[in-house]
């Protein structure tokens, strides 16, 4: 596998990421160990695991994930091409969630003190570390809010306009030939914290009433105005411009 230097790197090049100076690039670049290929359902990061690197997300999908003594499993948070991995392990001796893939994916490896070093050599890219972790607890905050307050209706029509919104920046087309969705409806249920058959019946009823489609693997938007209105959230939905590490 040939390995993408940091300023080559495609996504770079979408306007959902801001530029980074040519030494702050050189740095990332530095720290960078490799590339890893993963098949989906592979664990990245195990819950309890002391020794992980860090990451972020070439490509594909991924989830963090917390399991209870009997198998139940939360689904925190759903990564894609972009997210930066592993820094939550990094404040504490073991990390408190799982990582595992969704789908094949590709990602960058850094080394386990790049966190340090970033801080040290460049204040700048310290401060997107730490933007980048204030924005991962923002996704489970409001992943939160609808478990706790929104009905499964709400619930579901939030998950499929953010995750929508996020993947379509990150397609040149914005969205407008669908975008990729390769969760099955048991992610949903795990993510939202509804049983299967209750997310298989509300995921049917948005579709009848217009709002969306899911067909071969991809999101459709077919009312995002009026999923929106439903899913009752704070702005569009549209992901804000960030740093990519």
């Amino acid at each position: 596998m040939i390995e993408v230097r940091c300023s080559e790197c495609p996504l770079r090049a979408l306007p959902l990421y801001i530029a980074h100076s040519p030494e702050e690039l050189a740095l990332v670049q530095s720290l960078k160990r490799r590339e890893l290929s993963m098949g989906a359902g592979e664990t990245l990061i195990h819950e309890g695991q002391t020794d992980a690197p860090l990451y972020t997300l070439l490509s594909g999908w991924a989830f963090r994930f917390k399991t209870l003594s009997d198998g139940r499993r939360q689904i925190l948070s759903f990564l894609l091409a972009g997210d930066f991995i592993g820094v939550q392990q990094k404040m504490g001796d073991a990390a408190a969630h799982g990582v595992m893939t969704l789908t094949e994916a590709v990602l960058c490896v850094f080394q386990r003190d790049s966190l340090w070093e970033l801080h040290r050599q460049s204040p700048s890219m310290g401060f997107n570390i730490t933007w980048l972790t204030a924005h991962e607890e923002s996704l489970v905050d409001n992943t939160l809010l609808s478990v706790g307050r929104r009905n499964a209706e709400e619930r579901i029509a939030t998950l499929l306009i953010l995750l929508f919104k996020r993947a379509a920046a990150l397609q040149a087309d914005g969205g407008a030939s669908g975008v990729p969705f390769p969760l099955t409806q048991q992610h949903v249920a795990d993510g939202l914290g509804l049983s299967l058959v209750h997310t298989n019946k509300t995921l049917r009823k948005l579709e009848q009433r217009g709002l969306h489609r899911i067909s071969d693997g991809r999101l459709y938007m077919r009312d995002v105005k009026a999923l929106a209105r439903l899913a009752d959230l704070y702005g569009d939905g549209r992901p804000p411009q960030r740093p990519l590490v």
